[in-house]
């Protein structure tokens, strides 16, 4: 995904710009509602970054949900790159620290948050690697945007924008703090 991101604006062209920051804030504003009514009566709720634009995503949702409950939840990371089907492995049995989860994992529903979802194959890895350091009440998924072309059966809780897309399209979503400017940007290969 990074490598189709350094080829913005040489041999892309923008198509549309989808989200400003004041519709991503509301979108996230909304998720954040959303996980508050569906998980009130879980006491362990903890929110999962997936590197590198679900980790600030994860922690302004975690800002939101603390603004209207009063309640702070704990905001994890992972870094699924050793984990994906689709890249060779270095080993048959991968291993990561970049992964930082609550001690008893098995006490929490854990919300993994990324930005966009497409083929499922990120979450299923980040699923695998949440598994490998113990087993969830339950795994939930939040994401910023939806684009669909699934290839697996995982389908997000959470959604601040469903794009139908082509798969000759690139949505690009830019968070401050790590990019210039916090924008969704729809993109023609």
């Amino acid at each position: 995904y990074e490598m189709l991101r350094s080829l913005v604006g040489s041999e892309m062209c923008i198509r549309d710009r989808l989200m400003d920051q004041a519709q991503i804030e509301r979108s996230l504003t909304r998720i954040a509602h959303e996980i508050i009514e569906r998980d009130s009566s879980s006491p362990n709720v903890c929110l999962v970054g997936i590197k590198r634009r679900g980790i600030p995503l994860a922690q302004k949702l975690a800002e939101n949900i603390k603004k209207y409950t009063n309640v702070e939840l704990p905001v994890g990371e992972v870094d699924i790159s050793l984990y994906r089907d689709d890249l060779t492995e270095l080993s048959e049995t991968p291993k990561t620290t970049n992964i930082i989860l609550p001690e008893n994992i098995q006490d929490y529903v854990v919300i993994l948050v990324d930005d966009v979802i497409y083929t499922g194959r990120t979450i299923r890895a980040a699923i695998d690697a949440v598994f490998s350091h113990g087993r969830p009440k339950a795994i939930q998924l939040a994401v910023l945007i939806d684009r669909g072309h699934r290839e697996l059966p995982i389908r997000p809780d959470f959604v601040g924008k469903n794009v139908p897309t082509s798969r000759d399209e690139l949505i690009d979503v830019s968070i401050d703090g790590i990019d210039d400017e916090t924008v969704v940007k729809l993109y023609k290969l």
